[in-house]
C-alpha cells in the first residue's frame, strides 16, 4: 500500500496517510478541516540488495564492440555498425 501526500488548501499544512490505491483521497485536513488535495510524488527509488553487479556478471564470450584489445576487428558482435571494423 502507498504512502500519500497531502497539502491542505486553507492552512498549507502537509501530511502523509498510507492508503490503499482503491481508496478515496482524503477530503478535509486533519488540523482545520479545510479542503486538501493529493501531491504528485517522486515514487518510490529502486533499491538494489545483494552484493552487486560487477563487470564479469553475464560477460560474452567474444569481444565487444570498439574494443581496442582485441585482435580481428571483424569478430564484433555488430560489425554491420561497429566503427572499428573496415
Amino acid at each position: 500500500m502507498p504512502t500519500y501526500d497531502y497539502r491542505c488548501e486553507s492552512c498549507g499544512y502537509e501530511f502523509e496517510r498510507f492508503q490503499s490505491i482503491t481508496e478515496d483521497s482524503l477530503k478535509g485536513c486533519p488540523k482545520c478541516e479545510g479542503a486538501v488535495k493529493r501531491l504528485i510524488g517522486a515514487g518510490a527509488g529502486i533499491i538494489f540488495k545483494g552484493s552487486g553487479f560487477y563487470q564479469t556478471d553475464y560477460k560474452s564470450s567474444g569481444p565487444k564492440c570498439g574494443d581496442t584489445s582485441a585482435k580481428k576487428p571483424s569478430a564484433c558482435e555488430r560489425s554491420d555498425n561497429c566503427p572499428c571494423a573496415e
